[in-house]
């Protein structure tokens, strides 16, 4: 596979900051990759755009920006919160016999961290890597609901409301009425916005500064799962949210 050249040079003046170089001249970052200035510029140009690079107004300088300590800090989170939780995700899963999920928020999309199919389970649509939309799925209005509004603001700016379903919610306004929904209840739904006959559940997973990390799920088929059972289903899943987030430092019941 060709390695794209424009990256690769970016990701190596990535790589020239470290803790004894926090930051850098253009021309120093010029010679030390052996670059002309101009395509050291414009790269510098692109990096500074997206927050990967910052620039020092007093001096001119270049150093990292705050965007690599966000996604940093997202691995750092996403890697402590799987860790943690495998054994509820397990727990969860055997008592309810469906499959259990555990997402994070990555810009305006939910990706699928760890998963334990249940004995009962025949959703096969999920799987560890994968990304979910927001608007429509259970695990997308558990992790957004409980932020400030400037930042739901932000995240739902430019948000493509696509019509996944004949249940899907496809606009701005309905959407924020369904997460004041979440705040109210402390947990999510999503009935069949995302798949057909497919009714999923989702709780938040909060940190030591009661902050939403994550979200876990479970995925239920209309068929098999009723109402009644549902509600003994987003019982369970409460408590597994709160033992998690116990876990995680933060000891605020979920209500």
């Amino acid at each position: 596979m060709p390695v794209i050249q424009s990256v690769d040079r970016a990701l190596r003046i990535l790589d020239l900051f470290d803790e004894h170089t926090t930051e850098l001249k253009i021309t120093d970052i010029s010679n030390r990759l052996d670059l002309h200035k101009s395509t050291v510029h414009s790269l510098l140009k692109t990096l500074l755009n997206h927050g990967y690079i910052s620039q020092n107004p007093d001096n001119g300088k270049y150093g990292l920006g705050m965007k690599l300590f966000e996604r940093g800090n997202y691995v750092i989170q996403s890697l402590d919160v799987r860790g943690l939780s495998k054994k509820y995700l397990m727990d969860l899963s055997v008592k309810t016999g469906q499959t259990a999920h555990l997402v994070i928020l990555d810009d305006k999309e939910g990706v699928y961290i760890d998963k334990v199919e249940g004995p009962m389970a025949v959703i096969l649509y999920s799987k560890i890597g994968k990304r979910i939309p927001l608007h429509c799925s259970a695990v997308g209005k558990a992790l957004i609901a409980f932020k400030d509004q400037e930042e739901i603001k932000q995240i739902l700016n430019e948000y493509d409301y696509f019509k996944q379903t004949e249940f899907t919610i496809t606009n701005e306004a309905e959407f924020l009425r369904e997460l004041q929904q979440v705040q109210s209840q402390g947990y999510a739904v999503d009935n069949q916005e995302n798949e057909p006959g497919v009714r999923c559940i989702a709780a938040p997973i909060r940190n030591h500064e009661n902050k939403v990390i994550a979200a876990i799920s479970l995925s239920t088929l209309i068929a098999r799962v009723d109402d009644a059972q549902l509600e003994t289903f987003i019982k369970q899943l409460k408590q597994t949210a709160f033992q998690l987030s116990d876990q995680m430092g933060n000891g605020i019941p979920i209500s």
